[in-house]
């Protein structure tokens, strides 16, 4: 599987520091709803961010909930993305929360500009958008998320909950694929 991989981007070291540097700023922020036991929902787009979503909670002190969404922007055996499709439901119960987006990676913006804009029309208190990678070559919308792991270059990443057709989530690092790997 590694023999798959032409780079890697980032090292399992470096994604463990900045997780924590990120939920570090997350938990300042949430602070103040913390103190005043508002509620803060963490809503996860899935499957992408399932391993990233898991190391960040682990280092949040903030009672929360989880309300997963799965999203799908590249499916089967693309390296493109065809545009945001919701596969399961929305959180409905948003009203007066304060809601965190939390994905894998913001390339073109248009799944979280499209879940931002419903769990708003849901009526969340706030909206946090926090990724754990940034294409900023690719963006489509004006939207920008709040916190961001890492700038990467236009490449296609795997690994650390990143797939290609399904296959190299499992992967400690974040890499690129080859191209001779991508059918």
């Amino acid at each position: 599987m590694q023999e798959d991989i032409s780079e890697v981007l980032l090292d399992s070291e470096s994604i463990a520091r900045r997780v924590e540097e990120i939920a570090s700023e997350l938990g300042r922020r949430l602070a103040p709803l913390a103190e005043r036991d508002e509620p803060v929902v963490l809503v996860p787009v899935l499957t992408g961010s399932l391993v990233f979503t898991a190391d960040l909670i682990r280092h949040l002190p903030q009672k929360m909930r989880l309300d997963v969404v799965t999203v799908s922007s590249y499916s089967g055996a693309t390296t493109e993305s065809r545009g945001a499709t919701i596969r399961g439901a929305v959180p409905e119960d948003m009203a007066g929360r304060h809601v965190v987006l939390v994905d894998d990676i913001f390339d073109t913006g248009n799944t979280l500009s499209l879940l931002n804009r419903l769990v708003k029309e849901r009526g969340a208190a706030s909206v946090t958008i926090c990724v754990l990678l940034a294409k900023p070559s690719r963006y489509e919308v004006d939207l920008r998320p709040d916190l961001i792991g890492f700038e990467i270059p236009d490449a296609f990443v795997v690994g650390y909950g990143l797939d290609y057709d399904g296959l190299y989530r499992n992967l400690p690092f974040i890499g690129i694929l080859k191209p001779e790997a991508v059918k």
